[in-house]
């Protein structure tokens, strides 16, 4: 790396981040790669037969797979093996462990890190060690970096009373999960105000209810589910989700749930005159939300907290990033060719903005899911958990990873993105096109900040009056999915 001039390696990212020595960096790295490697012999020796048997598989079948994971396993050993006999890779003098002291770089800034990257070992145990439920106190808010200005869509006051009134026919507000001083605490018309202050007031409404379904269903799935520990009828729920969006004229189940009555009316009306092409995006982003909810119940069920590489590239899904993203492509039509979307500059630019939503999300979220939700699925914890810091020190850390993609994104906007209308050769439309996405971006992430600043659904009075006890009529949990 040092005699190409490479700098996309891992060991510089957390040299460069943590501002710490080569060898710490490499000790940091070794770290990730064990956890990495116990997470698939987790995955391969129990997540991947009970699929197996969920699937129906035949016994060739389940061999097959044997066979393939039995390759991936040569495959790594047979790497390391080669890295280690190569005289490729081989570093004269190499230190084989380090003290891990004196870090001050921006990943651990304001914090005393000194026992930030511990052993692998000592991890794996804490990944399963966690106590739920922990009293945090409220959640500490940094000065959080963001260089764009929110704006508010006109239409948002008179837009509140409409999602109310739909949230009410579709039957969420009566199935024991919401009420209606969760959906006013919750105020999803002002996050969409803020995601798209130029929408009219039709578009204004349909964009609510996609952000109220989403947050009910992701409250919804540990709520009927997790208390249960019913992962069978969360599978059986997400597989009648999918059922609610159909491609191409298929029967739709009859809903059995607000939720499946939202996402079925939300569908019928998102996708009228959609391509096909389009419409299969948009089925395959919910999918992919609705299935990461599975992975979470999975870990809960466990009590396994996942490790930083497990959970950034999940939190991407169970924050419905897709989702979001489909529709935002949805209203700049076809001036925006599909290769410029898949161009690596573009999918930097919104990798950069989902995480700094979804981190957002989590910083706002601790106590709420700490302490009153037993909840493991924060990047926060997460950091504390591998690292073996505590909340203060975990905070900085993501506050930081956070700074950093703003400036990531502020990079691609300014530096690669003329590159790409150049590269491809983009006529004016086109390019106008882009900026106009790449505004949309910047009142998501704006607008998303906003939200969390001002709803009370994060707030420490809010969390404290419900949970000792207001819950003005507290009905029953839905019952049990009928089998499609």
């Amino acid at each position: 790396m040092e005699d190409e001039g490479e700098n996309s390696n891992g060991v510089l990212v957390l040299e460069t981040f943590f501002d710490c020595t080569t060898q710490e960096a490499a000790d940091a790295v070794n770290d990730i790669l064990t956890s990495r490697l116990h997470q698939f012999e987790h995955t391969a020796l129990t997540e991947v037969p009970a699929l197996a048997a969920e699937k129906g598989l035949t016994p060739a079948q389940a061999a097959a797979i044997a066979a393939y994971t039995k390759g991936l396993q040569d495959w790594q050993s047979g790497g390391h093996e080669w890295h280690l006999r190569s005289s490729r890779y081989m570093n004269q003098g190499a230190v084989p462990a380090s003290p891990w002291q004196h870090l001050t770089g921006p990943g651990t800034s304001a914090a005393d890190v000194g026992a930030l990257l511990a052993a692998a070992a000592a991890e794996r145990l804490r990944a399963y060690s966690h106590v739920p439920f922990q009293q945090v106190g409220p959640s500490l808010l940094p000065d959080f970096h963001m260089p764009y200005e929110v704006e508010l869509n006109p239409h948002l006051d008179a837009a509140r009373p409409r999602l109310a009134a739909w949230m009410h026919g579709t039957g969420m507000l009566s199935e024991g999960v919401w009420d209606e001083d969760r959906l006013a605490a919750s105020d999803l018309v002002l996050c969409a105000a803020g995601l798209d202050p130029d929408a009219g007031p039709g578009e204004l409404d349909l964009s609510a209810q996609w952000l109220a379904w989403g947050t009910y269903a992701d409250d919804y799935y540990p709520r009927c589910f997790g208390t249960r520990r019913d992962l069978a009828g969360a599978r059986l729920a997400t597989a009648r989700l999918s059922a609610c969006m159909p491609l191409a004229g298929e029967p739709v189940p009859v809903p059995a749930t607000g939720m499946e009555r939202g996402l079925t009316d939300l569908w019928a009306r998102t996708t009228a005159g959609m391509s096909p092409e389009d419409r299969l995006a948009l089925r395959q982003s919910v999918d992919r939300m609705t299935e990461s909810w599975l992975w979470e119940m999975s870990n809960e069920l466990q009590h396994r907290i996942p490790d930083p590489v497990d959970y950034l590239e999940m939190r991407r899904s169970t924050f419905g990033s897709d989702l979001t993203l489909s529709l935002a492509r949805r209203g700049h039509g076809p001036a925006i060719p599909a290769e410029v979307y898949r161009s690596g500059p573009v999918r930097s630019l919104e990798n950069a903005a989902i995480d700094y939503g979804m981190l957002v999300n989590d910083v706002f979220s601790y106590q709420k899911e700490i302490q009153y939700e037993g909840e493991l699925h924060n990047a926060v914890l997460v950091v504390q958990n591998f690292f073996g810091v505590d909340y203060p020190t975990a905070l900085h850390v993501v506050h930081d990873l956070m700074t950093q993609r703003m400036q990531q994104f502020e990079h691609v906007v300014a530096s690669e993105l003329p590159v790409v209308y150049d590269d491809f050769e983009l006529p004016a439309e086109a390019r106008e096109a882009v900026d106009a996405y790449v505004r949309d971006l910047q009142n998501w992430m704006a607008g998303i900040l906003n939200w969390h600043r001002r709803v009370d659904r994060y707030k420490a009075d809010h969390l404290a009056r419900r949970a000792h006890g207001f819950v003005p009529d507290r009905p029953p949990l839905a019952p049990s999915l009928p089998v499609a």
